[in-house]
């Protein structure tokens, strides 16, 4: 670790891109590595719940009976930075750290697409996702391997960009309640070899607009623990359920508004990725000027790094040629209570109470916890 930074998440040692070759490798498809120690088995779900960090799940245990039995058995992994849903189910998907699979953010900057990519809008005909994303997911590796598999999920997001770069390869299920979700899991899961991930956005939603541990996040907790109980009921005969996140959440209580401090726009062609995890991109000539300018601006409030700076430190894990453009010329993370928003240029996410993406622990820490039938 470089002095004065925090520590890298876990690439390859105990990190969410862990889990889906640990998975594979526990369904016997071949050259999948088993880092996490995962039992073998013949069937495996995995269950993403969007939001449900570590630490917030052990403070409000109570809220969450049936997930909090399985904390003693249970550990923490790294989410990957940024700790953000696109970069997090991307490296779910492909069991690449976001150096590799490129999606380096919510938003940021890719050579020939105008713009910046918004993954959570992100349609077709903006950007190819195979494009953008290449590399095999590991959907696609167990279907090649004879292996049962299901994505289960929202209707609303088949077809965009961001399931095709992330899920391609799995069979898409719609489900748009937490009964459908179960049912749905519990068809797919009756196959001789199946892997079958379940994704549930409601608890960030929550925690985005009322905040973290707030009086409706811990209603909401309630609802993700009794779908949990329900898939647990549900599992066949030699089936394992893994319950992780994709992120933690905090509710920073300070704002330094990028649009209203001329310092911090001055140079700036784009300004990418969240209020937790900057993505700075500088007019042509000018990166050495934004960087001071940021620096001296948040020095002592954020992690001010220059983008080589960003990828020696090991954040994004090992970074592929072609995905290094992607990162911005400063990345921004705030090492404490601070959000960096943008008022004007996107106001509604300026207005979220709850935020994620850095690399402390609140945001970083993501559960896994695990349930086995027979």
């Amino acid at each position: 670790m470089t002095a004065g930074l925090p520590a890298a998440p876990r690439y390859g040692s105990g990190a969410l891109a862990d889990l889906p070759t640990s998975a594979l490798a526990a369904l016997g498809v071949p050259g999948a590595a088993n880092v996490l120690g995962l039992p073998e088995r013949p069937r495996v779900c995995v269950l993403l719940v969007d939001g449900l960090g570590w630490e917030l799940l052990r403070e409000h245990a109570q809220d969450a009976p049936f997930l909090g039995s399985l904390i003693p058995e249970g550990r923490s992994l790294t989410a990957g930075f940024p700790a953000t849903t696109a970069t997090s189910l991307a490296s779910l998907g492909t069991g690449l750290p976001p150096g590799a699979h490129g999606l380096v953010g919510i938003a940021f900057a890719v050579p020939g697409v105008n713009g910046l990519l918004q993954c959570l809008k992100w349609r077709v005909e903006d950007a190819d996702p195979v494009v953008v994303q290449p590399r095999p997911t590991a959907y696609e590796r167990a279907a090649a391997a004879g292996v049962s598999v299901s994505y289960v999920a929202s209707g609303a997001y088949r077809g965009s960009g961001l399931s095709l770069a992330t899920a391609r390869g799995a069979d898409y299920l719609a489900a748009d309640t937490l009964g459908q979700l179960v049912a749905q899991a519990e068809n797919a899961l009756r196959a001789d070899r199946a892997y079958v991930t379940v994704y549930h956005p409601d608890l960030d939603s929550t925690g985005h607009v009322f905040g973290a541990g707030s009086p409706h996040w811990r209603h909401q907790l309630r609802f993700v623990d009794l779908l949990a109980e329900r898939l647990a009921e549900a599992l066949p005969p030699g089936a394992s359920l893994y319950v992780t996140a994709d992120h933690g959440m905090i509710n920073p209580s300070e704002r330094v508004d990028v649009d209203e401090m001329p310092a911090l726009r001055a140079g700036v062609a784009r300004l990418g990725g969240e209020a937790r995890a900057r993505h700075v991109y500088a007019e042509p000539g000018a990166a050495g000027d934004v960087l001071a300018a940021w620096r001296e601006t948040l020095g002592g409030k954020a992690w001010v790094l220059s983008r080589e700076e960003a990828v020696d430190a090991g954040w994004f894990g090992p970074v592929d040629p072609a995905v290094l453009p992607r990162v911005g010329d400063v990345v921004a993370v705030p090492d404490g209570d601070l959000a960096i928003i943008a008022s004007r240029a996107e106001p509604v996410p300026s207005r979220l109470v709850g935020m994620h993406g850095s690399l402390l622990p609140a945001e970083q820490l993501v559960p896994l916890l695990a349930v086995h039938r027979g």
